[in-house]
């Protein structure tokens, strides 16, 4: 809704349409404050309820909390807000106001949206997310960690947790962002959790219009990458392009196909966006390349190799959630390595100050 060139509502409601090719449809309350769940009913009013998957996310308290400039909105577990006794109440009053938003009478997934370190260990929090089930306001839970990239043994360590509760959860995977997310596979893999994976098109660029030179605007989420983060991502682009055409698929199609040749990944959601430059690609082209995936998955076990050799982002940046390189009071997005996260990092094989740390030249 906000994010490149403004669409009328005519162009956004069909893009937001499910058809047979794309069923699933997803929105969070806290997008547009409720707007998005309003849009969205839209777009859904008239369809057999059978015909698509609706997923909704939860966790940002819009209704009490004061947006923080650009963190946004605090999470509903804030101490400033509530205490553990009213995680429940909370969640249910918002599941229950997206879902009046919406038209509906319930969800087919709801995520946990953007949990800090309470959401992520909580049992009156998951309590909480096992009854909004268990009336039937959902037939399906998860967990979206965010939102920006990071929280690896959060995400593994709700999974031990609350795994029997868990049945999706989302995380940030695309052939030039294979770090840290490829870390969480095998643990959901283990614990029959299922992944949706988003910025599949890593801020547009798998979707071949966005060029050096290309100018953000402000408020776009994208112009707080490093500088040359285009220059460097179309070379890498350009490497990758060989395999794309031997299969005949678009570049968002390979980004796509590589994602879901891993294991527990069964969801991609590439973000489609507008560009402004009048010689950008139509969303709708976006939307269709989508709808248009191949089946069976194409590529080889060791082209997907390949591709994640090009993309190679390990110790890129510092990473949001548990982090050794954090040290101080918890944060809402970013908190200290505690003594069981370093004991879930040890059962999986992961090394906190070797795989979870920013490298000295990273820029």
């Amino acid at each position: 809704m906000h994010f490149g060139s403004e669409l009328d509502d005519e162009r956004l409601l069909a893009l937001y349409r499910p058809d047979h090719a794309v069923r699933t449809v997803l929105t969070a309350d806290v997008y547009g404050q409720g707007q998005a769940d309003a849009l969205l009913g839209r777009a859904l009013d008239g369809l057999p309820r059978d015909s698509y998957c609706l997923v909704g996310a939860v966790g940002h308290d819009f209704y009490q909390g004061e947006r923080q400039g650009a963190k946004g909105f605090p999470r509903f577990t804030d101490p400033a807000l509530r205490g553990s006794d009213e995680y429940a109440g909370y969640l249910r009053m918002a599941t229950e106001r997206s879902l009046e938003r919406l038209g509906l009478d319930a969800f087919d997934l709801l995520l946990l949206h953007n949990p800090d370190r309470t959401g992520y260990s909580s049992e009156p929090v998951w309590d909480g997310m096992r009854a909004l089930r268990d009336d039937g306001l959902t037939e399906l839970l998860g967990v979206a960690p965010g939102p920006a990239n990071g929280f690896t043994l959060d995400l593994i360590d709700c999974f031990e947790r609350f795994g029997e509760t868990i049945d999706w959860a989302m995380v940030i995977l695309n052939p030039m962002e294979p770090w840290p997310g490829e870390l969480v596979l095998p643990a959901a893999e283990r614990h029959h959790v299922k992944l949706i994976t988003r910025v599949v098109d890593f801020g547009g660029l798998f979707h071949d219009d966005v060029l050096p030179g290309h100018e953000f605007p402000r408020y776009d989420h994208r112009s707080f990458r490093p500088p040359g983060w285009v220059e460097d991502g179309r070379a890498k682009l350009e490497r990758l392009r060989p395999i794309a055409d031997r299969h005949g698929l678009t570049m968002l199609q390979l980004a796509c196909e590589w994602n879901l040749a891993h294991a527990p990944v069964e969801c991609v959601v590439p973000t489609l966006i507008q560009e402004a430059d009048p010689d950008a690609k139509p969303v709708e082209a976006k939307r269709e390349e989508l709808a248009s995936l191949p089946e069976p998955n194409p590529l080889t076990a060791d082209e997907v190799g390949q591709i994640r050799a090009i993309g190679d982002n390990s110790n890129c940046m510092a990473l949001k959630g548990a982090s050794p390189e954090y040290e101080g009071d918890a944060l809402a997005d970013r908190w200290p390595l505690d003594d069981r996260l370093v004991e879930v990092a040890a059962h999986w094989d992961i090394h906190p100050g070797e795989q979870l740390v920013k490298a000295a030249d990273a820029t």
